[in-house]
């Protein structure tokens, strides 16, 4: 990998951890689009979920409903969308690249 390859990499990575850093203090309260919309369609769902999650509201159930508890989880889900988006490219790195010794 190139150097400026590297240093665009890192640069994405710091502004990824900045907005997630961010995002908490400037997240409205109010529910988004899909969020209402459900709450309107089925007040009371009458199912619970088949997994919990573990990160629920974008929050650390040991933290509360805190800006940090908001800060930390993003931080950690951001970190753990980056690693595995960086190992679905590390195992399908050179498939289907075309061999021209073939021909």
């Amino acid at each position: 990998m190139k150097s400026s390859d590297k240093k665009f990499m890192a640069a994405g990575i710091i502004i990824a951890l900045i907005i997630a850093v961010l995002a908490p203090f400037l997240a409205s309260p109010n529910p988004d689009g899909l969020e209402s919309t459900a709450e309107k369609v089925m007040p009371n769902p009458e199912t619970e979920p088949v997994l919990e999650s573990p990160l629920p509201d974008y929050t650390l159930p040991s933290l509360g409903d805190s800006p940090v508890g908001g800060v930390v989880s993003m931080v950690i889900g951001t970190i753990l969308v980056l690693a595995i988006a960086y190992g679905v490219g590390v195992l399908f790195k050179g498939e289907g690249t075309i061999n021209e010794t073939e021909e």
